[in-house]
């Protein structure tokens, strides 16, 4: 299957509009094998037929399909599992500690895919039940892909999903097996609830996260709006909090509204307000 590079440059301006993510030419191998299930469905004998019919406007539904094939959905229980220890060791507590007063935390999980980011932050929760009694613990996942965000409800996982970071305990104490895979308990889906949100509109929140993952999402734009995403970020940033960013990721040279926290490798805050006043637990 070919592809014209003038249709590549429909298909990246087509995802660029819909999402804030590039197409470069290093991701554009991506496209055919993005595209070919989606093709199947729908009968689409080429990639230069489903431009045609893109173009058109025949079919409105399918540039909408077409984006969600395009965008990388990868993902998989407690991610980066150091950094999970450092949020249950470190963070968490911290917060905890300066919030106190009102028992409330606020988690928001950007590009949240199908869920297994803000699961696994429902867990570790989970895991702590004297820790957390008697608190409010509010976790949002967003993703600009409707059908991801449906999956994510759903909490349905393949065996391959679900061996993919969880623990053997992990999978028993928080999962069902069904016939087709594991599904998330009723309890554990309850704890955690998700929206279509595009990084780049307004948060769903202002003001009001106390911690926020967004890994390995602003990899794909380009530095413009890396820089406007930054800034949604810190908008939706509860004084004092904290945002985690991917391996691959920084503010260096950036942006000027979050910095790098010192101590806490991955985790940065806002630059108005670092936190002089705030003591991480060692």
């Amino acid at each position: 299957m070919q592809i014209s590079d003038s249709s590549s440059r429909i298909l990246a301006g087509l995802l660029e509009a819909r999402t804030g993510q590039q197409l470069t030419l290093s991701r554009r191998w991506r496209i055919e094998t993005a595209l070919s299930a989606l093709m199947r469905e729908r009968a689409i004998a080429t990639l230069d037929e489903l431009i045609t019919i893109l173009v058109m406007g025949k079919e409105p539904s399918l540039s909408q399909q077409v984006v969600e094939a395009l965008l990388n959905n990868e993902t998989y229980f407690f991610r980066d599992r150091a950094m999970f220890d450092l949020l249950g060791q470190k963070i968490l507590p911290a917060l905890q500690e300066q919030r106190a007063d009102t028992r409330r935390l606020a988690i928001w999980s950007v590009g949240c895919s199908t869920g297994q980011e803000a699961y696994s932050l429902a867990m570790l929760i989970a895991e702590r039940p004297a820790q957390w009694r008697d608190w409010t613990v509010e976790i949002l996942g967003t993703d600009v892909a409707p059908s991801v965000v449906s999956a994510a409800r759903e909490g349905h996982y393949s065996q391959f999903q679900i061996q993919r970071g969880l623990g053997a305990m992990q999978m028993v104490n928080f999962f069902d097996e069904t016939p087709t895979g594991w599904r998330a308990t009723e309890a554990l889906r309850a704890t955690v609830r998700f929206e279509t949100h595009n990084l780049l509109d307004l948060p769903p929140a202002p003001g009001r996260f106390d911690l926020i993952l967004c890994r390995n999402v602003l990899l794909y734009f380009d530095k413009a709006t890396r820089t406007r995403a930054f800034e949604r970020l810190a908008e939706a940033l509860a004084p004092g909090g904290h945002i985690m960013l991917g391996a691959g990721e920084t503010t260096v040279g950036q942006t000027t509204v979050l910095v790098p926290e010192k101590g806490n490798t991955g985790f940065h805050c806002a630059a108005a307000r670092r936190p002089a006043e705030m003591r991480l637990i060692a």
